[in-house]
């Protein structure tokens, strides 16, 4: 027997875009419809450090990045099957804690093991550690396997 609380429960999926994100999302996807769950696709922009003058980056914005991030992981997802209900939310700050927050209340989350990495990756270590270690709810990491 379920409560109502728990029938509110969501799955989370976290994206960045890369192609294990992309598969987090449409695992993500397939446990909702299993688990009769709404999807919510998150997306984190990072505060840059920036190496280059302000003039190069007066346009840039974390938040602005972080939407755009998201937009392209659902289009390269689902294409025109957007699942309905999506919830669609970008945030700004450290991944890994702002995922941490955006799993609290979840029934789970879905990330993949490996991101864009890059410098800020080697920075802050592996997100993808970070949250199966602190998480508020299980979480599912998607593996690259020999096909990918």
């Amino acid at each position: 027997m379920s409560t109502q609380g728990e029938d509110r429960k969501r799955i989370v999926a976290g994206v960045d875009g890369s192609q294990l994100s992309l598969q987090a999302l449409r695992k993500a996807r397939h446990l909702a419809e299993a688990l009769g769950r709404p999807l919510e696709v998150v997306t984190v922009g990072e505060h840059a450090i920036s190496l280059t003058p302000p003039v190069a980056t007066e346009t840039w914005s974390p938040h602005t990045e972080a939407e755009e991030v998201l937009r392209d992981a659902v289009r390269d997802a689902f294409g025109d099957d957007v699942p309905p209900g999506l919830q669609r939310t970008a945030l700004v700050g450290n991944p890994a804690k702002m995922l941490i927050e955006a799993s609290r209340g979840a029934e789970m989350l879905v990330v993949g093991n490996r991101g864009r990495g890059g410098f800020a990756g080697l920075l802050l270590g592996s997100v993808s550690s970070t949250l199966a270690s602190h998480a508020n709810c299980p979480v599912l990491i998607i593996h690259r396997t020999e096909s990918d």
